[in-house]
């Protein structure tokens, strides 16, 4: 008997050998997230300073995508100049309404008891202090991209077409997984939904289009950069949620 060749890789698509033996397909994608969202109640419950939360959400973050999620993260970019504006276009998206309607976002639309209200999370203090400004910069730009696009676009957009997801090719179409991604998107950002629905659809689309975590990782890095960007140079604290 004649051994087969072993099928090639399809570029953005995780392989079997990405995780461990004897480790759940879905623990790479969902557990950064999970953790993540944990810490965000641990913090809405206890509030230490501002710098000590910082630090506590890196020391936890880092070893945990490192432990359990470098195997199925790819940083490779196949379009880098559609991604970079993808993500521009998202910052753009982000901002603009208010923007343009100082007042917009004071309605019972985007402030109420279930979608939360608006809070800057960092102290009038920290607002100066340049290492508090700096890790939170890169906690936008380095974790968020990665925690958010591994479970959003990498494992539940697959996940909702077939729960066996690793046989899903990443950025494949799906009406249900497109919109119950993108609504979710949504919820996530509390009083910004509006603007996080137009993300998500244009997160989804791009996903669909590239077909590359990498890619994704980087529109969502882009977007948050020059958010925080805006954030400190025009003083708009009430972004950093």
């Amino acid at each position: 008997m004649t051994s087969q060749p072993s099928p090639r890789p399809q570029a953005g698509l995780p392989q079997p050998h990405s995780v461990p033996d004897g480790t759940q397909p879905a623990l790479p994608y969902v557990l950064p997230f999970a953790v993540f969202v944990l810490l965000i109640g641990l913090f809405n419950v206890w509030h230490p300073a501002d710098l000590t939360e910082l630090l506590i959400r890196f020391a936890v973050m880092i070893p945990v995508l490192w432990i359990f999620s470098r195997n199925v993260i790819d940083f490779r970019v196949i379009h880098l100049g559609g991604t970079v504006v993808v993500g521009l276009l998202i910052f753009a998206v982000w901002i603009l309404p208010d923007a343009v309607f100082p007042h917009y976002r004071q309605s019972w639309l985007f402030q109420n008891q279930v979608l939360g209200t608006l809070h800057p999370t960092l102290t009038a203090g920290s607002r100066k202090d340049g290492l508090s400004l700096v890790l939170r910069t890169l906690r936008a730009v380095a974790i968020v991209p990665v925690v958010e696009e591994l479970f959003w676009r990498a494992w539940l957009m697959r996940w909702v077409i077939r729960p066996d997801f690793l046989a899903v090719r990443l950025g494949t179409y799906s009406a249900k997984a497109f919109w119950l991604v993108a609504v979710l998107f949504a919820a996530e950002h509390g009083p910004y939904w509006d603007v996080g629905l137009l993300a998500g659809i244009l997160f989804n689309w791009w996903m669909i289009r590239t077909r590359s975590l990498g890619d994704l990782m980087l529109a969502h890095a882009v977007a948050n950069g020059a958010l925080c960007a805006y954030v400190i140079a025009a003083g708009k604290w009430e972004y950093w949620q």
